[in-house]
């Protein structure tokens, strides 16, 4: 037994990295517990392992008195001078038991210790090892599914790829391949869970900084990623070298580059961006490949107006709004898209009102009420009549009368 636990306590000492203290205080603790409940019947133990050769001794302290009564906690003096000249009635001394079974007792203690400590100290290496590649893609297999949710064999340890961190249209069979982002590590009570990620936006940027070289180092920064996974991603870049090409960089020889990381992520599109301090600028990147044709800030509410051709409306919203959904998302700012056609229309309802507005005894909001009631010019108005006034909302039997007045000033003014 002395032997074998050296020999044990070395090994996870050298391979294991748990430190020979630690292993001897945890079976010296294990084995008292384990004393306690055997036919060791002394009330107060102490258990001792020699850290050199292996040997396990039990204490018992027990109470020096003149005469004993209780043999599992007292002592008398003549028995204690025996171990110790000196002892003295009142002291405490150390006796050795030696009973029958406790070397079995012992044997099974420590080898359930260990087993244990290995245990701890497996899955604490693992925690700490991909603790720090929290960030980092791993390669595994898939292993077995817990309902949509894919456990991921990594060879050193089991991994979860959780279904909403899965991307849309990809399915798995037991022993495929499949390459994810570590997103997360933590310490649960069945040990560490490794949480993987292939939706999350940081994943293809990874993939990004695995394939460009330029990426990797340093040349090209990824400014922004907004993505859907399973459907696009816009991802927007900038290079610090004015002599390269920070989208061409991306893209590679014949798209070389690109297609590459498309391929793994199960042909999602991909949209590469060009990156610029300027945010009017930056829009018209974000939202291609659609041309606008004015774009309008509002920095205080860190909205965009787009203004585009009818023909390019559906191509800078894209399907479902995804384009424009992605472009917002990328920026950080609302965008409202409208066509020229209807900006047209709201210019010359402006253009209306603000004139109606000039005519004496007709305010704004007057003017606003008979442009939406049809009535746009002096023209319109010099037909309507009292009764076809009186029903417009906010014209009142005074501002009727006003405006006939008016409109007869103004007419007769022209003639």
């Amino acid at each position: 037994m002395n032997g074998d636990l050296l020999s044990v306590l070395e090994y996870l000492e050298r391979e294991k990295g748990i430190s020979r203290d630690t292993l001897i205080a945890a079976v010296e603790s294990s084995l008292l517990s384990a004393a306690r409940k055997s036919k060791i019947t002394e009330k107060e133990l102490e258990i001792k392992i020699d850290p050199q050769t292996g040997e396990i001794r039990a204490f018992a302290l027990l109470e020096i008195v003149a005469k004993a009564e209780d043999p599992t906690s007292e002592i008398s003096l003549s028995e204690a001078r025996k171990i110790v000249k000196k002892a003295k009635v009142g002291e405490k001394i150390k006796r050795e038991v030696k009973q029958k079974g406790f070397g079995r007792i012992a044997a099974q203690t420590a080898k359930q210790v260990i087993i244990q400590k290995i245990k701890e100290a497996e899955r604490e290496n693992v925690f700490n090892e991909y603790k720090g590649r929290i960030g980092d893609i791993v390669t595994g297999s898939v292993r077995r599914f817990d309902r949509k949710d894919i456990i991921v064999d990594l060879i050193k340890a089991e991994a979860l790829l959780p279904f909403k961190e899965q991307c849309h249209g990809e399915s798995y069979n037991i022993g495929n391949r499949i390459r994810a982002y570590i997103y997360d590590v933590r310490m649960s009570s069945k040990g560490p869970e490794i949480l993987l990620s292939r939706a999350h936006p940081s994943f293809v940027k990874k993939l990004f900084e695995l394939e460009v070289p330029e990426i990797s180092d340093g040349t090209v920064q990824i400014k922004g990623i907004a993505r859907e996974p399973g459907y696009r991603t816009k991802v927007a870049v900038y290079s610090r070298d004015e002599k390269i090409d920070c989208v061409g960089a991306c893209v590679g020889l014949r798209g070389s580059r690109v297609k590459n990381i498309v391929a793994e992520l199960g042909n999602e599109k991909i949209d590469i961006v060009r990156w610029n301090e300027d945010i009017s600028v930056y829009v018209r990147e974000a939202l291609n490949p659609a041309k606008l044709k004015n774009v309008e800030l509002n920095e205080a509410q860190k909205s965009i107006t787009v203004i585009v051709d009818d023909d390019q409306l559906s191509l800078s919203i894209g399907k479902k709004g995804q384009n424009a959904r992605l472009a917002a998302k990328l920026l950080g700012w609302k965008i409202d898209i409208k066509k020229s056609s209807d900006v047209n229309v709201q210019d010359k309802i402006e253009h209306a009102w603000h004139e109606l507005a000039k005519i004496e005894g007709i305010d704004e909001s007057v003017a606003k009420a008979l442009v939406e009631s049809g009535y746009t010019d002096i023209e319109g108005l010099a037909l309507a009549t009292y009764d076809d006034l009186m029903k417009i909302p906010g014209v009142g039997e005074k501002t009727a009368e006003k405006i006939i007045n008016a409109v007869k000033e103004i007419k007769k003014d022209k003639t």
